[in-house]
């Protein structure tokens, strides 16, 4: 594919990503700032309603790990052109410091690697607070569904050029 396509099909496909939100996931407010073949980097504005003390600065786990699951999905739908469907199979976050920050999240995930049926996704999270210290890195393993009536077929979206 030609990267003015590639360019196109990823824009679209983010594009179907972000609008199709729902659940907690439509809370976050997730803004895609890259998104290519190598990978996604999203961010999640700071909303208090995510902390768990009082001073709302820290962030609870699941919220975390919600986001890097999604973020995969979005890593994983660009990586690999066919993909029906995907489940989560595996997903491990590993928190490295406290999460407590007023400052927006950052979340890079990536498609490192596939076979016809899985698909293995590492990732990392930190503030943007500029020393981009990570406070969680996870890795994630997706069954997936191939074929036909991939993403946007399924949104009645055709993609570039159709």
């Amino acid at each position: 594919m030609s990267d003015t396509k590639d360019a196109e099909r990823f824009a679209m496909i983010a594009s179907v990503w972000n609008s199709r939100a729902k659940g907690l996931i439509a809370e976050m407010n997730l803004k895609i700032e890259r998104a290519n073949r190598q990978g996604v980097e999203i961010r999640m504005p700071f909303n208090p309603d995510f902390c768990l003390d009082e001073e709302g600065t820290m962030l609870h786990g699941g919220v975390l790990t919600a986001l890097l699951d999604s973020a995969f999905g979005l890593a994983n739908f660009l990586a690999i052109e066919d993909v029906q469907t995907m489940a989560t199979l595996d997903l491990r976050v590993d928190y490295l410091r406290p999460a407590s920050s007023r400052a927006d999240v950052i979340v890079f995930a990536e498609c490192y690697r596939q076979t016809r049926h899985i698909a293995f996704g590492s990732g990392k999270i930190w503030f943007d607070t500029g020393d981009c210290e990570e406070v969680a890195r996870g890795s994630a393993t997706f069954a997936l569904t191939r074929g036909k009536g991939g993403l946007l077929d399924k949104m009645n979206i055709g993609g570039p050029g159709g």
